[in-house]
């Protein structure tokens, strides 16, 4: 049986199991803290540091750092915002995004925290760096414009021996993700519909297969990222 623990967070007290990590304890307190790499029951990497929050007064991510007793946490800030819309700005500078045009527009959780964080005109120099789109799977179209490289894909798309679909290739800045040519032939039609769905941006395509849902009707076209759990913390305050 697990232990509960006292942490607070943004100055509210809240109860979290002893060694969870902290985006885990905040959102089953009903706290939003955002996140672009992490995915819920799978290993964090802390690839996309936009869930930064501050514990006991020094920089750490929050779904990388467990809980631990009589832990404070800073989520909400003018610092955390600025950084966290820091980074947001230079993941758009970096890649080509092009949010009209894309088939994840809508579904995109890069495009809905720049919502949220009011990106508008970036501080950093674009760099329109010269990427090609790679239509050479029989299955998935990869748009090497839009990754991100929050290492989603390779996480978690994986054939059934456990080995990775999903690989690097090159390094430094050149680096990218591709589907390892050996795991190629194990590559089914739902890894491939699971990876264009895990994936935050529009990196991954299924082949065939596109604006099935109208936009304007798509997740975040009705519903801002994080409010669903927003709302039920406001509900909760106003029954108390």
């Amino acid at each position: 049986m697990y232990q509960t623990i006292k942490i607070i967070i943004d100055g509210k007290e809240c109860i979290a199991k002893k060694g969870q990590y902290i985006v885990e304890a905040a959102k089953e307190n009903n706290i939003y803290i955002p996140t672009l790499c992490n995915i819920e029951g799978v290993k964090p990497k802390g690839a996309c540091r936009i869930c930064t929050v501050k514990v006991n007064g020094r920089l750490m991510t929050a779904c990388t750092t467990p809980v631990a007793e009589g832990m404070s946490i800073e989520s909400e800030s003018a610092e955390l915002t600025d950084l966290r819309r820091s980074i947001i700005e230079l993941l758009f500078v970096e890649g080509n995004h092009f949010c009209p045009a894309c088939e994840k527009s809508g579904e995109c959780i890069l495009q809905a925290l720049a919502y949220r964080y009011s990106v508008m005109a970036p501080r950093f120099p674009f760099m329109f760096p010269i990427r090609e789109l790679d239509a050479s799977n029989p299955k998935i179209i990869k748009d090497h414009n839009r990754c991100v490289l929050c290492k989603r894909c390779i996480r978690v798309i994986k054939d059934d021996e456990g080995k990775n679909i999903f690989a690097f290739k090159k390094r430094g800045h050149k680096v990218e993700i591709i589907v390892d040519p050996e795991s190629a032939d194990k590559f089914t039609d739902e890894l491939a519909e699971k990876a264009m769905e895990i994936c935050p941006v529009g990196a991954i395509l299924v082949k065939g297969k596109g604006f099935k849902k109208p936009i304007g009707q798509r997740k975040y076209d009705l519903m801002p990222i994080g409010s669903d759990i927003e709302k039920v913390s406001k509900s909760k305050k106003a029954v108390l």
